[in-house]
Formats: C-alpha cells, structure tokens, sequence
C-alpha cells in the first residue's frame, strides 16, 4: 500500500483547511444556476480570467511547410498564428478516401518527460528515432492514434504544445546531425530540470503556461475550420495524460468541440492534495486561484451538453483512487443536472497510466458514435 502520510508534514494541515473553505460557487451543483448556458458563461469566464493569458484574435495566416504522401493520408506540415506574433507548428492528416466535408479532430499529444518531440508522439513519422518508437510502445501500445484516426475518415490537426518538439528549450546550438539514445535522454533530463523554472519565470512575467497551452488549442480549431476538408459541425479532440487535461479544458472551453475523449487525467482536486501533486500537477496545468471557484470535474462538465468519455486506468499511480471516484461521479451528477446523462460515460481498465489499443478503439467507436 502506497504511503498516505501528506508530504509536505506539519505544514500541510494549514493548507488542507484552505481548500477546505472552498465552496466551489463555480459549480453547476452549487445550486446557484437555474441553467447550463448560466452557469457555464459564468464558469468560462473564471477560467479564462484566472489563466491570466487571453492575447488579441488574428488571422491563422498558415503556411503549408511540406506535404507528404502517407499511403491512405496525406500529411501536411504547417505553420499558423495563434496570437499576433506565434506561429505554432501543426501537422494536418488528411484522408484520402473521406467523403468530404469530414469530421474533424484535435489530436492532443502527453507530457510524459519526453519533450524532444511533440505531435511526432502521436502521429507516424518516416524514420522513427528508436527513443521515440520505444515512447510510443509504451504510451500506446505502439500506434500513433492520430493517423489511426486520419485512416477512419477524420481530419485531424495535432500541434506541438509550448516547449515541446519544434517548440522546445534550445540552449546553445543543437545537434547538427542525427541524435544517439544518450543525446535525446540528456536533453529530456535538462528540459525536465528547467521546467520549473520556465513556469516560475513565466508567473513572474504575468500569466500562465496553462493559459499558453489552451489559447493554443482552441486557436488549433479556428484554423481547422478554415480547411474545406473539415465539416465545421463535427469537432472533435482526444488525448492522453496532459493531452487528455488539455481535452477537458479544450471540450470545456470551447463550444465548437462537440464531442471528446479524456484519457489518463481525471480527478478532484482534494485527494490530490496530500500525495499526488509532485507527479501529477506541474507547472504545465496549474490555473492559480480555480480551486475556491470550482473543482476540476466542474471544468470537465463545461462541455454539457456535448458528449464526454473520460477513460481511466485502475493502476494509475498519478491520481488518487478516491478522486477518480468523486470526479467522475460529479461530472455524472452535473450531466444528469442538464438532463443529458446519457452524453457523459467514464470507463476504467485493469492499466497504468497509458492509452492502449483497448482504449482506443472505445475512444474511436465514441468519436463514432457522435460525430462520424
């Protein structure tokens, strides 16, 4: 049995009582809502407000880099803005055999301490680096579930998240030709010794990497509606561990997405607390402040009415067994709330932390079910 002592000792106590005082007044269960759209005008704008990063809207202005022939997809690599002066690195998966337009997804990639490459983790690449193939053996069970989705008729846009793949740390030169094993795991060692510090740094400078993070996948689905090949009434997203996180805030901030699936990130905040943020919460996904206006599930159920599964392995050390439990049944009462029960389903297997073949195919019939 894993150790239940709270880590951080004597000092925790005091910390444990103010996140007790929070009422969540943010909640749909609050009782303070007489309607979903209400409550969720007022949840968005606490969000948003609390991320403390909402830069002007402009144009994506993309850029088609390469255009590569994948067999049954074709596979662009583009850049577009995000904010006046951001330019993000995309790939886009195109369908040969769609019958057009098609649905469109947002293809989320994980953290996972590997920060040498982003969208690669989730979508097939020529002459795979060895680190990167093992990655995905271990993640997904060797599939890169983009393209899977791509050759089941989806468009699918997968970016590379602030500091990570073509957006990661570089410090001096980089590697002028093909990397060993030992230069890509020193380099994921550095990025993960300077994590830290890039979040204290960027608090410092007055706003949130959480903020960086959403604004860039919701700004993902303005230009994704801008491609003839995408039905602009069928968006979807999905992803694993800080891809699924950025799932529940995308599904929740975003009206446009009407359908997504969470995997491996799922739990009240509470539980957390005593033993389960040093591995779980980084600076990556920290919103200062949200806990005293609303609990993590509260952020989940901001997609109602649209259709949620949230995918959860049983052997998952990263949260606690009792705050899957309580997220799930909040996001299951609020759903029932808005008299949309049937559109929110969690489902949990005998795994670690990962998104295998398995879950993917659940994760595939329900993209399925509501948007193809």
């Amino acid at each position: 049995m894993p150790d239940r002592t709270p880590e951080l000792g004597s000092l925790f106590p005091f910390i444990k009582e103010q996140a007790a005082g929070a009422s969540h007044p943010r909640s749909f269960l609050s009782g303070r809502y007489n309607s979903a759209e209400a409550w969720k005008k007022a949840g968005r704008k606490t969000v948003f407000d609390l991320l403390h990063y909402r830069p002007p809207r402009c144009a994506p202005r993309p850029e088609v880099i390469e255009r590569r022939d994948m067999g049954d997809c074709i596979r662009e690599r583009v850049t577009f803005q995000t904010t006046p002066d951001i330019r993000v690195p995309a790939f886009i998966l195109i369908p040969k055999n769609a019958r057009f337009p098609a649905p469109g997804i947002v293809a989320l990639h994980d953290h996972g301490a590997m920060y040498r490459w982003g969208k690669e983790k989730i979508c097939e690449v020529e002459n795979e680096h060895p680190a990167l193939a093992r990655f995905k053996q271990d993640a997904y069970e060797g599939r890169s579930y983009a393209s899977e989705l791509c050759r089941r008729g989806y468009v699918v846009a997968a970016i590379d998240a602030f500091y990570f793949g073509e957006r990661r740390l570089i410090q001096g030169d980089p590697p002028a030709g093909p990397e060993s094993d030992e230069e890509v795991a020193a380099f994921n060692q550095n990025a993960s010794r300077h994590e830290e510090l890039v979040g204290r740094t960027i608090y410092v400078a007055g706003f949130t990497w959480a903020g960086v993070m959403y604004w860039d996948d919701i700004r993902t689905v303005d230009y994704l509606l801008t491609r003839k090949e995408v039905d602009k009434d069928r968006i979807g997203c999905v992803g694993l561990s800080v891809g699924g996180h950025r799932a529940v805030y995308l599904g929740g901030l975003d009206e446009r997405i009407k359908a997504s699936v969470v995997v491996g990130w799922m739990s009240s905040f509470g539980p957390m607390l005593p033993n389960h943020i040093r591995n779980g919460i980084g600076f990556t996904k920290l919103v200062p402040g949200l806990y005293q206006h609303m609990d993590y599930p509260d952020v989940a159920a901001l997609s109602i009415p649209h259709p949620r599964l949230v995918i959860h392995g049983s052997r998952d050390m990263l949260f606690p067994p009792e705050g899957v439990r309580s997220a799930f049944d909040k996001i299951a009462r609020a759903y029932d709330r808005a008299g949309v029960p049937d559109r929110f389903k969690a489902s949990v297997y005998d795994t670690p932390h990962e998104f295998n073949r398995d879950m993917q195919t659940e994760a595939f019939a329900w993209l399925d079910r509501w948007l193809g």
